[in-house]
């Protein structure tokens, strides 16, 4: 059957998709900016470095994962024998798309020795020419492996400059790249919402701009910022990240008083990622019906790629 087949669906999409991982020995890995349907059908939640753990100690017969197009590139390389698919081929991702791999190589050319750490948000093609990989929860120590040692950042700014204020290493060489998403916070419209809520603290994932992040009591990848949350309970919180972790949020506090910094243009709902919002329960019950569409890594690129990722989940 075709892979981009649409079969006629069941009522009860929640039931059939649980039937259909069981027939078909599915795990599905989600992240947290997901819708939350998706993410109470997933066997994983997670962010990109628990994904990551999880893909690499996954015993199954298909992954379905529900996420953007790099992430399953990532569990497709760390399981060759394993189909991977997806709900929707064109959920990709900003920071990946702004960084292609010809681009890229002829980037670390113009700096013959340095060593590349990679943001995990990027392509497979980007991975292969990486020394490291890091993620925003393991980023700061991820550079301190290369102490002494010239270094390129890719693909994401905003967190390139923070982790060298954290780190002290004002000399990375950084890609120029960016989060569609935590750029288009608005530092001037959050420091309005404070003042409307003086008691509430500011939640911010690194990837945001220098001028919100100033403005933050605690900046952490998204697990870091659901469990500051959940640990305060009492205290309302204003989350400058993908508004997905407010149900893994309330999931165990429910209680917990929460606030959206708005972006720019308060137009749209541009705090949510469009490209994860293309995952929904009904590409998610048609990707297991038609086991596709499927992600695939060629196998010399997979090996490359494969290095780095195993030398990051080693480390971390």
């Amino acid at each position: 059957m075709p892979q981009d087949t649409v079969l006629p669906r069941p009522a009860d999409l929640e039931e059939a998709i649980l039937e259909l991982k069981r027939e078909k020995g599915a795990v599905v890995l989600a992240h947290f900016y997901q819708e939350s349907e998706v993410q109470d059908l997933a066997d994983v939640v997670g962010d990109s470095l628990a994904l990551a753990r999880a893909a690499q100690q996954i015993d199954c017969e298909m992954i379905v994962f529900c996420g953007v197009h790099f992430m399953a590139e990532t569990a497709a390389i760390l399981n060759p024998g394993i189909p991977v698919v997806v709900p929707d081929m064109a959920a990709g991702c900003s920071l990946a798309d702004g960084c292609p791999p010809e681009a890229f190589k002829s980037f670390v050319a113009e700096h013959p020795g340095a060593k590349v750490l990679t943001y995990i948000n990027a392509s497979a093609g980007v991975k292969a020419m990486s020394d490291l990989i890091c993620t925003s929860s393991n980023a700061v120590k991820m550079v301190a492996e290369f102490e002494g040692e010239d270094l390129i950042f890719a693909p994401d700014r905003h967190l390139a400059r923070w982790v060298a204020r954290e780190t002290g290493r004002d000399d990375l060489i950084v890609w120029q790249g960016a989060c569609i998403v935590h750029e288009l916070f608005s530092a001037k419209g959050l420091a309005k919402l404070k003042i409307q809520h003086p008691d509430a603290e500011v939640l911010a994932h690194p990837e945001c701009d220098q001028a919100v992040l100033d403005q933050a009591d605690f900046i952490a990848s998204t697990t870091g910022i659901i469990a500051r949350a959940v640990a305060s309970p009492n205290r309302p919180s204003i989350v400058a990240t993908e508004d997905g972790v407010f149900h893994a949020i309330r999931k165990q506090v429910p209680e917990k008083e929460l606030y959206q910094a708005p972006g720019m243009d308060e137009s749209c709902e541009c705090n949510r990622c469009p490209y994860m919002r293309l995952n929904t329960l009904e590409k998610l019950y048609d990707c297991l019906k038609n086991e596709g569409p499927r992600v695939v890594v060629p196998e010399e690129l997979a090996k490359q790629a494969l290095v780095p990722i195993e030398r990051m989940l080693s480390l971390s």
